[in-house]
């Protein structure tokens, strides 16, 4: 017998929600979770999200909580469908020198949620690509919450599609040949404006 379980809601949490036991709170909340599990923000996980939350943030789309189900990472209120990916020159672990930028561009199989199937062939469903590179090189001051030590840069998908349709990865160098729009974290909303999608 097949069960249709609804999907749980969620909203947005404050970091004050405590953790109970036998429907006690406990001396420990989310936010204490927040904080032992995300600190250290140079990891690639916890980077790559935080990308999406500064473009979701430069376009005014932050509100809510992020969809992890989603076959891409965010949605303009325009409706312009956009696929973030982040590379830093800097880790979180011991580097003899500083790491080569490349961003994931795999076409991946797409899942449908009304459906719970994945697509027959893989796919990059989004109209537009963000490259959100942490650019800055010292690892004494690197911070990830410094927007001036990020640069984004924008492609439309359909390039990638045309001139990279199988490729997995991109390096720095060869996103640039492909000319996409360069952009600082103010600079987004008019950048994204000028490109033709």
């Amino acid at each position: 017998m097949k069960n249709n379980f609804s999907v749980p809601i969620t909203i947005r949490k404050t970091g004050h929600e405590p953790f109970t036991h036998n429907f006690n709170p406990l001396k420990f909340n989310l936010l204490d979770y927040w904080q032992w599990s995300s600190s250290d923000l140079l990891t690639n996980t916890n980077r790559g999200i935080i990308a999406e939350f500064i473009i979701a943030n430069a376009f005014g789309i932050a509100e809510g909580i992020k969809d992890e189900w989603l076959s891409y990472d965010l949605t303009t209120k325009d409706g312009i469908k956009i696929e973030v990916k982040a590379s830093a020159y800097l880790q979180n672990w011991h580097q003899q020198q500083l790491s080569k930028i490349v961003f994931d561009i795999a076409p991946k199989q797409i899942w449908d949620p009304k459906t719970n199937s994945l697509s027959d062939s893989p796919a990059r469903p989004s109209d537009l690509y963000i490259f959100s590179l942490l650019q800055h090189t010292d690892p004494l001051t690197v911070d990830v919450l410094n927007l001036d030590q990020w640069e984004f840069y924008l492609l439309p998908t359909k390039i990638l599609n045309e001139k990279k349709p199988n490729q997995k990865s991109i390096t720095l160098s060869s996103l640039q040949k492909l000319n996409p729009t360069v952009s600082d974290f103010e600079s987004l909303p008019s950048s994204l404006q000028a490109i033709k999608i």
